[in-house]
């Protein structure tokens, strides 16, 4: 008799989870640089490269903001702001709460990587086509309790 095999495209992965990255708390956004990828730079050495559609929630609503060749200037109000929360959503969404009150929702793209977040320690935490989030170095995203 011969070995019978199954594969399962899914064994082995485990479920996502959603993920606060505690270290952007308290974080205050000292420039934003505009143009094919979105850069965040913050307090602390940390930084936020965006390079797919982002909602704004702010004061006057909700602004659907891309990077490209004539980028929205919208993300530079909150330069100033000091990061509340972020923490990633199940599905790989990145959310930044702001003390204002404004919020930044990082949507997810099917093919290509849409976000990153990096830190002075080695961190790099990337958001893999799909929404699967990778992280990398020493850093103090954890697992959110929630």
């Amino acid at each position: 008799m011969l070995p019978v095999m199954v594969a399962d495209k899914g064994a082995g992965r485990r479920p996502r989870q959603a993920r606060s990255i505690d270290l952007l708390a308290g974080a205050k956004l000292q420039y934003v640089r505009l143009g094919h990828a979105f850069v965040l730079a913050f307090s602390g050495g940390y930084q936020v490269l965006i390079e797919t559609v982002t909602q704004l929630h702010g004061p006057r609503g909700r602004v659907d903001v891309e990077p490209g060749e004539n980028p929205s200037d919208a993300l530079a109000t909150l330069l100033g702001d000091v990061v509340e929360s972020a923490g990633t959503r199940a599905d790989g969404e990145l959310q930044i709460t702001f003390r204002s009150g404004s919020h930044l929702l990082v949507g997810v793209d099917a093919d290509f990587e849409s976000w990153a977040v990096t830190g002075p320690d080695g961190l790099l935490m990337v958001c893999l086509a799909n929404g699967e989030v990778a992280i990398w170095g020493d850093g103090h995203a954890t697992p959110d309790l929630h």
